[in-house]
């Protein structure tokens, strides 16, 4: 009882903190302690709200409480996590997630009834925002200064005018993170959501990123060949077919290209992921992840847990020889896939 109580405590101080960032008081908090009402006048909220706002996130222990004073506070690690954006740390993203989730409850409980998927494309909008939000500090954090230097020549060739593409590259962080990093590189983004494309387009344009490009496409029949390195980051487990996709992009490989596959974090067998990490990847991935697959030809639904073991199996039936795990993180394992 006690730990499901925690849970579903924890849900809807999940939605408070979304209710907290949207109005502006995890960043006016962070100014220095504040009562209720000091704390209104920074953000401009309703201090009754924002009285009974700042009970339940100290009783969730996401801010501190001084008696003494009756303020309110940021500890450094508080304000880590609730305050500082472009981190890899920042967690209020995941609360758009859990939005976008509980807003397609309806679907998710028919697709039980019925065992059919439910397309990316009829996903309630905040699960698309959540998804760029809660991956694009790390994107921008691990892929172009860790995984990609881990994959032994691939950071040469990109800086010499390579070729790179990101398959299932939703609202394009990966690939303006790419070009970004590699002036010289043209960097492709592809995805079967053509508003996501629209979004990543609009957004390399304003960042003037001119070698970014992107293209609405199925995964597994992207054009292109000649690629230096093709990524799919935290997407392969939501496509329907897997193996086909990595036997289309071993097509698309020059003849020494990486193949690059960033999975979340698991260990091969379930009852190694039975704690707080597989909890929330299994519901993540009974919401979105499978029933996405399910939406799609073959519907193979590896889930968001299938392991490193089940990975290297896709590659290899695939078309690749030499996979390898190169590198994981609190939330990722990396694979490296050559021909």
């Amino acid at each position: 009882m006690g730990k499901v109580m925690g849970d579903f405590a924890g849900a809807l101080s999940a939605l408070l903190v979304r209710v907290g960032e949207q109005n502006g008081l995890f960043a006016a908090l962070a100014e220095g302690p504040a009562d209720s009402v000091e704390l209104a006048r920074r953000s401009g909220a309703a201090e009754r709200y924002v009285r009974e706002w700042l009970a339940a996130m100290a009783a969730a222990g996401y801010v501190t409480y001084a008696p003494e004073t009756g303020r309110f506070s940021l500890s450094e690690a508080q304000a880590a996590l609730f305050a500082a954006p472009e981190t890899p740390f920042y967690l209020p993203p995941f609360a758009d997630l859990l939005v976008g989730v509980y807003n397609d409850e309806p679907k998710i409980t028919q697709a039980f009834r019925t065992g059919a998927g439910i397309p990316w494309s009829d996903r309630h909008p905040c699960v698309f925002c959540g998804m760029e939000r809660c991956s694009r500090p790390t994107t921008a954090a691990f892929l172009v200064n860790q995984w990609l230097p881990d994959a032994e020549g691939v950071v040469a060739r990109l800086e010499a005018g390579g070729k790179a593409a990101d398959i299932g590259c939703g609202r394009g962080g990966a690939v303006m993170a790419m070009a970004r990093r590699f002036a010289n590189a043209t960097v492709h983004g592809f995805d079967l959501h053509d508003g996501s494309i629209a979004h990543a387009a609009d957004a390399a344009r304003e960042q003037g990123l001119d070698n970014a490009r992107f293209a609405v496409s199925p995964a597994k029949a992207f054009p292109g060949d000649g690629f230096d390195l093709v990524t799919i980051v935290d997407a392969l487990h939501d496509m329907g077919d897997p193996v086909g996709v990595a036997r289309h992009v071993r097509g698309a490989l020059k003849p020494d290209g990486v193949f690059l596959v960033v999975e979340p974090l698991a260990e091969d067998r379930l009852e190694d992921n039975l704690n707080t990490r597989g909890q929330l990847a299994y519901a993540a991935s009974t919401c979105i992840c499978t029933a996405v697959s399910l939406s799609q030809e073959v519907g193979l639904a590896l889930g968001a847990q299938a392991g490193p073991a089940r990975l290297t199996q896709v590659l290899k039936d695939g078309g690749f020889t030499r996979v390898r795990r190169i590198a994981e993180g609190a939330s990722n394992i990396v694979l490296e896939a050559r021909p």
